[in-house]
């Protein structure tokens, strides 16, 4: 079955998840209050795409390419990351919900990530490399063997990074949130 090749197309107020969708190559479209839940997004190519105010939670992800993908306002909840293709992999997230999403050994240098819910996130042995955590909860997210060099998490909510399983070179931290690298110690920090 050939694959097809939609460019510059706006989608809006579509529902996937009743009748599912097109495998193909979608370059330079924007989706505007779409719902992709539970859709099988397997094998399909997003390239300069936005998708704004789009529920695309438990989606399933299998070797999806996202490539300067935009996600802005959207339900992105329980998401494997991790199973999409790595080639030229990247993303960035504003005011999104990523609970319970992975990013599980994904690298993924310098992604935004904005005004995000990313409750029980997985980030194990991610490379994070100058990312950016501008006012996200990251409360129970997990950091294990996670490079977070030349990060910033000043604003970054909730998180517990232990510094001795993580790489933490350059990465910033203010003084209101640095008890997040403290939390394995058991202390009070006033």
């Amino acid at each position: 079955m050939d694959k097809v090749y939609i460019e510059g197309k706006q989608f809006k107020d579509e529902n996937y998840s009743e009748r599912g969708f097109e495998t193909g190559e979608y370059d330079n479209c924007t989706f505007s209050n779409c719902i992709f839940a539970n859709t099988d997004l397997s094998e399909v190519d997003f390239s300069d795409c936005v998708f704004t105010d789009c529920d695309l939670s438990m989606a399933t992800l299998k070797d999806t390419a996202f490539r300067d993908v935009k996600f802005k306002n959207c339900k992105l909840l329980g998401l494997h990351f991790n199973d999409c293709n790595p080639f030229l992999l990247s993303f960035d997230f504003e005011s999104c919900m990523l609970n319970f999403s992975s990013f599980y050994r994904l690298k993924i240098k310098n992604t935004r990530f904005e005004d995000c819910k990313m409750e029980q996130v997985e980030l194990v042995e991610a490379d994070l490399t100058n990312a950016l955590f501008r006012n996200c909860d990251l409360q129970e997210a997990v950091f294990d063997n996670t490079i977070l060099d030349g990060a910033d998490l000043r604003s970054a909510l909730h998180f517990s990074i232990d510094p001795e399983m993580n790489q933490i070179y350059r990465a910033k931290f203010s003084m209101q949130n640095v008890a997040g690298l403290l939390h394995k110690y058991k202390i009070i920090v006033e």
